[in-house]
């Protein structure tokens, strides 16, 4: 499992901890915060988001540290992962110092713990500091796997009693209505620095974000629905993006691109008229930043999407691969595509990550004061 056992068996969430039943007063204006994070790889999706708004906390002038924690307490090398983000092009430059969590260790002036998955969570809760809690919610985790031990553990963290920040107005619904969680949210952005429109002819390339590796974005579903649309347009250039995928025996003709350099997506992004994007939990990021490439995005219908964004230029069907393919065809038979992608690129400017930041802080600001 990915939370320490001693972890997993000590927490008794139907009970008040101390920090529950007598939090820590804030005296400051500038916050002390301890990040419990899984160890970040060079290229994880999620850790990036995080880093992103550790950034906005320090750029306000609060201060953050990564306490790395993991089921292997003596696998966790710090300095080494400390420099792998000041390395990395996909990280922003944070000033965060870097812990390897044993037990129990957070500063003593620390004001605010986050658990930013549910395996942190549980440390989070038994730490004996009296900071108050959040929690950074990025996805709805149980359902990373099927009914039994693991799903029930990544459930109860909701109950814990901590704050949800969560990414989206979907998660923060969710987490209020079926657990009681005192939520707030930030909503989705893109970084239109990075993705833009550089092609305004008419395009009819496909991209798949193909991530096997990632069940809730549901590849098999989207193999079905490419081996659809191949038959229906059997001359499309199809790209698959997000894993290396060349050991699947896939029926239809792709350009398998593996797991890219964000440095090298916007290229392809204008190369294609419409992408695939299947989110079966939370919104994935990218329906945005295709967009902000001209690029218009086919989706599964759900409340899970669209309660997160009501971008007009997305397309949604049933989560059958046969409407899903029909959908996609009808983008690329547009008479305006070109014109349409245009629109689709003017639909995200402006809606940049700061005004998230900005949200962010007001709900860490808000757990400060109680």
């Amino acid at each position: 499992m990915l939370v320490r056992y001693e972890d997993a068996a000590s927490v008794d969430w139907t009970q008040d901890p101390a920090w529950r039943a007598t939090p820590r007063a804030v005296v400051s204006e500038k916050l002390s915060t301890a990040w419990l994070m899984h160890p970040p790889g060079e290229s994880s999706g999620g850790h990036q988001n995080i880093f992103r708004f550790i950034k906005f906390l320090e750029d306000a002038g609060h201060r953050a540290t990564v306490y790395l924690y993991h089921s292997a307490a003596h696998d966790i090398d710090a300095p080494y992962l400390r420099e792998i983000i000041r390395r990395s092009s996909s990280y922003p430059d944070v000033d965060a110092r870097f812990v390897a969590y044993d037990k129990q260790q957070v500063a003593q002036d620390t004001d605010i713990i986050l658990a930013t998955g549910w395996e942190t969570a549980y440390p989070a809760f038994l730490d004996p500091s009296t900071a108050r809690r959040a929690y950074f919610v990025q996805d709805f985790e149980p359902a990373f796997y099927p009914v039994g031990t693991e799903h029930t553990l990544a459930e109860n963290t909701y109950r814990f009693g901590f704050h949800g920040i969560t990414a989206g107005r979907w998660l923060a619904a969710k987490l209020a209505r079926d657990y009681g969680m005192p939520t707030a949210h930030f909503d989705f952005a893109a970084d239109t620095s990075t993705y833009h429109l550089t092609n305004r002819d008419r395009r009819q390339d496909v991209f798949f974000y193909a991530r096997p590796v990632t069940t809730r974005r549901g590849f098999e579903l989207g193999v079905l629905t490419l081996e659809h649309l191949a038959r229906l347009r059997p001359d499309l250039t199809i790209h698959l993006a997000g894993w290396d995928v060349s050991s699947y025996r896939l029926s239809f003709p792709h350009v398998d691109h593996g797991a890219m350099p964000v440095s090298q997506l916007n290229d392809l992004y204008n190369r294609c008229g419409v992408g695939l994007v299947l989110s079966l939990t939370n919104l994935s990021l990218m329906p945005l930043e295709l967009l902000a490439a001209g690029v218009i995005p086919v989706m599964n219908e759900g409340e899970n999407n669209r309660l997160v964004t009501d971008n007009p230029f997305i397309e949604y069907a049933q989560a059958s691969p046969a409407a899903l393919a029909r959908k996609m065809a009808e983008v690329l038979d547009r008479q305006d595509l070109a014109e349409h992608s245009a629109a689709a690129s003017q639909s995200v400017v402006g809606s940049g990550w700061g005004a998230s930041g900005r949200q962010f802080l007001d709900a860490l600001e808000a757990v400060a004061r109680g």
